[in-house]
């Protein structure tokens, strides 16, 4: 396994991270455990959850499946860099979402609480809260800082400009503020390169790309029997087709599964931490570990821009799109 620091911290985490969406609604609880442990051997010490995943099985169902993990002992958690996430409603209460400095607090603790640990490695803004001033998300994060219960913060689908307001509002109370950003980014979903790239270089956050198959559409999906696609697949497939057939055609040249070259490439921008990973079985953890092994010819990199254009002419705003 290969591993790299968390953004402009010394914090070391593993080139992919694990994501336990699946946990509790796709994948059972034993299966869950058998991929946590499986992920250990590997390496894999990052791993990601949220407050809301696994909701329809009740309240903070993942987050539970991996406090009753850990609860086993062993070094599990001593071992896990655990990132999770607040702000989505998880109480049906007026002030059971976003990001308020109760919200956060209330969040923290029972977050702790399903999570059977005393403190939360990474814990993410899943999304700005335009309602709520810096300051007050600011004093109840480093409240949480000082008292141990987080160790760094990070955001989730934030604007480039969005990042440079919380960071510039940490620096002015002396407070590290965002280390990472958790953003949709894979070779058809690559907004993110104009304006949040850029803002993560100069403050120094890890990018941490959510859906880097984009939502399966980039993991051989023409290779699969139609039955066998996620619900909606179909449609997106026959939009998308001459795309990806040229997509799978390049990956057929290079000897390569289309899922690993997703991940390839995005391990290709020194930006990115970890790409999120989200396997329902051991065997799709195993196959991600070949992410790491694929490098790109300059050739390559120009055939995956024409098959997937960057936004505009390429690059950073405003010459993406600008003189």
């Amino acid at each position: 396994m290969e591993y790299t620091r968390l953004g402009r911290t010394g914090l070391q985490v593993s080139r992919l991270c694990l994501g336990t969406m699946n946990f509790g609604p796709q994948t059972s609880e034993e299966d869950s455990y058998r991929i946590m442990d499986r992920a250990l051997e590997l390496g894999i010490n990052f791993w990601d959850t949220a407050d809301v995943y696994g909701w329809k099985l009740g309240e903070r169902a993942t987050e539970s499946i991996m406090g009753r993990y850990f609860a086993q002992g062993g070094g599990r958690r001593e071992k896990s860099v655990v990132a999770t996430k607040v702000y989505n409603e998880v109480e049906k209460w007026p002030n059971g979402r976003k990001l308020s400095k109760l919200r956060i607090k209330r969040g923290c603790e029972d977050s702790l609480k399903a999570l059977q640990t005393d403190y939360i490695d990474l814990y993410q803004m899943h999304h700005v809260d335009r309602d709520c001033p810096w300051e007050e998300c600011w004093e109840a994060m480093e409240q949480l800082v000082r008292e141990g219960k987080v160790l760094y913060v990070g955001s989730s689908n934030f604007a480039g400009w969005h990042i440079a307001q919380a960071n510039e509002a940490a620096r002015n109370r002396n407070f590290l503020g965002l280390v990472s950003e958790q953003s949709l980014y894979n070779l058809n979903a690559r907004h993110v390169e104009l304006e949040v790239i850029p803002a993560c270089q100069a403050y120094g956050l890890g990018l941490i790309p959510w859906s880097p198959l984009g939502g399966g559409l980039l993991g051989g999906v023409l290779q699969k029997p139609t039955e066998g696609r996620r619900a909606g697949m179909n449609e997106q497939v026959e939009k998308n087709r001459p795309t990806l057939e040229r997509w799978e055609a390049l990956c057929r040249d290079l000897g390569e599964q289309p899922a690993d070259v997703a991940l390839a490439w995005l391990l290709n921008n020194p930006i990115v931490t970890a790409p999120i990973i989200g396997p329902r079985t051991l065997e799709q953890l195993d196959g991600s570990l070949r992410a790491l092994e694929i490098k790109f010819s300059d050739e390559t990199l120009k055939q995956l821009d024409e098959i997937f254009p960057p936004v505009g002419e390429g690059g950073p705003a405003p010459e993406a799109y600008a003189w």
